[in-house]
C-alpha cells in the first residue's frame, strides 16, 4: 500500500468541503441568525419609540399634504393632489417668510459661531478659576427656550427694561421698543438667539479643542510660530471636523426655529419676524388650514434634507481627499 493511498484512507488526505465543513458553515450561518436576532431584540426598545413618534408622524404630515384637511370634526377630507403645493408656489407671505427664515438662520448661525470659538479658545486657556467660567457658560443651555424669550422679554421691556435704562443712563436718548419697532424686531430677536445658542457650541469647540495635541503648538512655538499662524496651521485643522459639523446643525436648528420667537414677538411686527416654522403654525392653529400646513412641512423637511445632504457629501469628499 503506499503512503498516498494510506493517507487517503486515514482521512487526513480528504477534500475541502466535506461532510465537516458543511456542518461548520452551517453553525456559523445559524450563530450569525442568533446573533442578529439578538442585536434586533435589544434595538427594538429604542427603535419603536423612534418609528412611532418621529416616522409616524411624519409619513402622516406628507400624505396630509396632498388633501384639504380642515379643523372641525364634521368637515370631509378630500384627496386634492399637489393643489396645495401648486397654491404654496404663489404664496408670497409664506416665500416672505423663508426669507425671513434664511436670514435668521444665517444671522444667529454665523455670530454664535465666532463668538464660541473666541470663548472656547479663552475657556481652554490655563487661567485661574476656569471651572467656574465653564460652568457660567453653559447656563444658558440649562434654561429652557421658553424662559430664555420671557427674561429677554424683560431686558427689551421699553418702560422699564435694563437696556432701554442703560442707554438713558448713557444719554444716548430715551430708548426705544426694541421687539416692536419694524427695523429692530429681527436684529433684536438674533441677539437672543445667539446669546441662546452659543453654550453648546463653546462645549463642542472645546472638546476638539482639547483633543489636539498640546505637543503640536510646542513644536510650532519652537519653530518660531505666532499665536495666529499656530491658530492656522495646528489649531484650526484640529477642531475643522468638529466646527463643521455643529455649525451645520446649528443652522439646522435655528432655521427650525419657534419657541424662543413665538415667545418674543410671536412673528411680529407686521410679520418682521415671522419664521417659516411660525406661518405653519398659523396656518394649522389659528386658521385650521392643516392640509396646506402639512405642505409647508414638507418643503421645509425637503430644504433641509437637501442641506443636510450636501453637508455629508462634503464631509464624504473631504475624508477621502484626508
Amino acid at each position: 500500500m503506499t503512503l498516498a493511498t494510506a493517507t487517503v484512507r486515514s482521512g487526513r488526505g480528504a477534500p475541502r468541503g466535506g461532510r465537516g465543513d458543511g456542518r461548520r458553515r452551517d453553525g456559523r450561518r445559524r450563530d450569525g441568525r442568533r446573533r442578529d436576532g439578538a442585536t434586533w431584540f435589544l434595538v427594538l426598545p429604542a427603535l419603536i419609540p423612534i418609528l412611532i413618534l418621529s416616522v409616524g408622524p411624519l409619513l402622516y404630515g406628507i400624505a396630509l399634504a396632498f388633501t384639504d384637511a380642515q379643523s372641525g370634526r364634521t368637515r370631509s377630507t378630500q384627496w386634492v393632489g399637489v393643489l396645495n403645493f401648486q397654491d404654496l408656489v404663489h404664496d408670497t407671505l409664506f416665500w416672505d417668510s423663508f426669507r425671513i427664515g434664511l436670514l435668521w438662520a444665517v444671522g444667529v448661525t454665523v455670530p454664535q459661531f465666532v463668538l464660541a470659538l473666541g470663548l472656547a479658545l479663552l475657556l481652554n486657556a490655563n487661567l485661574r478659576m476656569r471651572w467656574l467660567a465653564r460652568a457660567l457658560a453653559i447656563i444658558p443651555w440649562a434654561m429652557p427656550e421658553v424662559v430664555v424669550g420671557i427674561m429677554w422679554r424683560l431686558v427689551y421691556n421699553p418702560d422699564a427694561g435694563i437696556l432701554n435704562e442703560t442707554v438713558r443712563d448713557l444719554g444716548l436718548g430715551d430708548g426705544r421698543d426694541w421687539l416692536t419697532g419694524l427695523a429692530t424686531a429681527l436684529p433684536a430677536v438674533i441677539v437672543v438667539g445667539i446669546w441662546a445658542g452659543m453654550p453648546q457650541t463653546t462645549v463642542a469647540l472645546l472638546a476638539g479643542l482639547q483633543n489636539t495635541p498640546h505637543e503640536l503648538h510646542e513644536a510650532a512655538a519652537l519653530d518660531g510660530a505666532g499665536a495666529w499662524r499656530r491658530f492656522r496651521t495646528v489649531t484650526w485643522p484640529a477642531i475643522r471636523p468638529v466646527a463643521l459639523a455643529i455649525s451645520a446643525l446649528n443652522f439646522i436648528w435655528n432655521f427650525n426655529s419657534f419657541a424662543l420667537v413665538y415667545v418674543l414677538t410671536s412673528g411680529g411686527p407686521g410679520g418682521r419676524t415671522r419664521l417659516p416654522m411660525l406661518f405653519a403654525y398659523e396656518e394649522a392653529f389659528r386658521y385650521g388650514q392643516f392640509g396646506y400646513a402639512a405642505a409647508m412641512g414638507c418643503v421645509m423637511v425637503a430644504v433641509i434634507s437637501v442641506l443636510l445632504a450636501l453637508y455629508l457629501v462634503g464631509r464624504l469628499r473631504g475624508g477621502e481627499d484626508a
